[in-house]
């Protein structure tokens, strides 16, 4: 049910929107997209989850593709680790990042709406990529890129490949339906400087 303050808000031209209410629709927006897909999504549903109406939803988004779009934006965490300095603590620290970012709700989930809606709506696992896969994948290259200018990595070792190779590990652990240890980030890391060390 929508608030006689919220409707006040709504009605008043010019004034900011309330945060709480643009959470509780990018929240309901991934929810739905999760459970049902994005095809499935509609913005009565939207609207409804979130205790909103329809035109508070298009104020904020034209159309159901910005809304989705915006959700996935929300979704991905944009605040990478602190760097130390250390490739082993810098890994494991990305690691566990990616970690808790894919195993909060709709994390697998949303991924799963991402490449089932691929052919239909490639822009959703376009917009996935760039805003969570990229810029982990990018981050843990990274680290690997300098560990080597440092000589900590053999000579002629595929950084590329080091790099999706921890970032799959999580990806298989999940599928394997393997629950995580407290410590999966770093023996996962552990793993992997063990076959690519100097």
């Amino acid at each position: 049910m929508n608030s006689e303050a919220e409707t006040a808000t709504e009605r008043g031209p010019g004034r900011p929107r309330e945060p709480e209410i643009d959470q509780r629709i990018l929240d309901a927006a991934l929810h739905l997209m999760a459970q049902g897909g994005y095809v499935r999504m509609s913005m009565d549903q939207v609207a409804t989850e979130a205790g909103v109406t329809k035109p508070t939803i298009y104020r904020r988004y034209p159309n159901k593709n910005r809304l989705a779009l915006a959700a996935i934006v929300a979704f991905c965490d944009k605040n990478p680790p602190v760097y130390s300095g250390d490739t082993c603590d810098d890994l494991i620290a990305q690691m566990r990042q990616l970690q808790q970012a894919l195993g909060r709700p709709h994390g697998m989930s949303m991924l799963g709406t991402m490449l089932a809606e691929e052919h239909e709506t490639p822009e959703l696992l376009a917009n996935f990529r760039e805003y969570l896969v990229f810029p982990r994948r990018h981050a843990i290259a990274g680290i690997l890129e300098r560990a080597q200018a440092r000589g900590e990595l053999r000579a002629g070792v595929d950084l590329e490949l080091s790099a999706n190779m921890l970032v799959g590990a999580y990806y298989a652990q999940y599928l394997s339906g393997m629950p995580f240890s407290a410590d999966w980030p770093e023996r996962v890391v552990d793993a992997a400087l063990a076959g690519i060390k100097a």
